[in-house]
Order: C-alpha cells, then sequence, then structure tokens
C-alpha cells in the first residue's frame, strides 16, 4: 500500500471531480425534468456515476 500523502493538484482532485460530478447530476436532472434533451441527459448522469467512482477508487487506497 502506497503509504505517501497526495500533495499539489493530487489533494484537489477528488474534491474538484467531486464537484464535477454533482454538476452533471444537476445538469443530467434538469434535462431530463425539462424534456430538453433525454440522451444528453441520461449521459451526463453515468459521468456522475463514474467520476463518483474514480473518487472511491482514488480514496480507498489512502
Amino acid at each position: 500500500m502506497n503509504t505517501e500523502t497526495l500533495t499539489g493538484i493530487g489533494a484537489a482532485a477528488p474534491a474538484i471531480a467531486m464537484l464535477g460530478a454533482f454538476a452533471c447530476v444537476g445538469g443530467g436532472v434538469y434535462l431530463l425534468v425539462k424534456r430538453r434533451d433525454r440522451t444528453k441527459g441520461v449521459l451526463m448522469l453515468v459521468m456522475a456515476i463514474v467520476l463518483f467512482a474514480n473518487v472511491l477508487i482514488w480514496t480507498a487506497g489512502r
């Protein structure tokens, strides 16, 4: 297991990714609720899930 602490942008990357995931969830739900573009809305929700999974993987190694 890697015991090095993250520094610089590496320390901020999970937080930035979570902000992006929240933005994607908001945008995806907006597109689905307003019935504007269903395909893009679903893709934004899938992207949010992928970002969340990446954050889980990044932080599980700590």
